[in-house]
């Protein structure tokens, strides 16, 4: 009985283990949260699925459809044309950093370095991280091929504000 019984333990320990590590990739983790649609939409548009289903591992600062509802219109449908897909990897690759970044470390640093290049402010006011001027909202969702922090705003490269103007 004692031998059933440690065999019982031993398998919900086991499962238990696997159960807690994370099966789905940043995209799919993306999609089925629900409140992406307009990133996975920009990701699709930009050609960026593959390489965020790849092994990474990445950490992405990922704006939510109400981040997106935010930004400029205007801007963000001209960007999802496919003769904007360069400006649209930019922006969306601005939101991604090489490796796993969790909440506590990001804290720690001052900046990060995005796949797109330049440079990503981070700071903590009143215990929030916030990354340029957005917020992290919900940070350290695991991902089979890294980290998603949500952030209530979109960020924008400099050389898109440039643009802007």
């Amino acid at each position: 009985m004692k031998k059933v019984i440690t065999s019982i333990i031993s398998l919900v320990t086991m499962t238990s283990l696997l159960v807690g590590a994370p099966k789905k990739d940043i995209v799919d983790t993306a999609v089925e949260a629900g409140s992406f649609k307009t990133l996975v939409t920009a990701v699709k548009a930009a050609g960026l699925v593959d390489t965020l289903k790849g092994e990474g591992p990445f950490t992405v600062f990922a704006p939510t459809d109400e981040a997106f509802a935010n930004f400029w219109p205007e801007t963000l449908k001209n960007l999802l044309k496919p003769e904007n897909k360069d400006k649209l990897q930019m922006l969306l690759t601005y939101h991604v950093v090489s490796g796993k970044v969790k909440a506590k470390k990001a804290k720690k640093l001052e900046s990060a370095k995005p796949v797109s290049g330049g440079s990503l402010k981070l700071s903590v006011k009143d215990k929030d991280l916030f990354v340029n001027n957005a917020k992290v909202v919900k940070a350290d969702i695991k991902t089979s091929n890294g980290i998603i922090h949500v952030i209530d705003s979109v960020l924008i490269p400099n050389v898109m504000k440039d643009a802007k103007k």
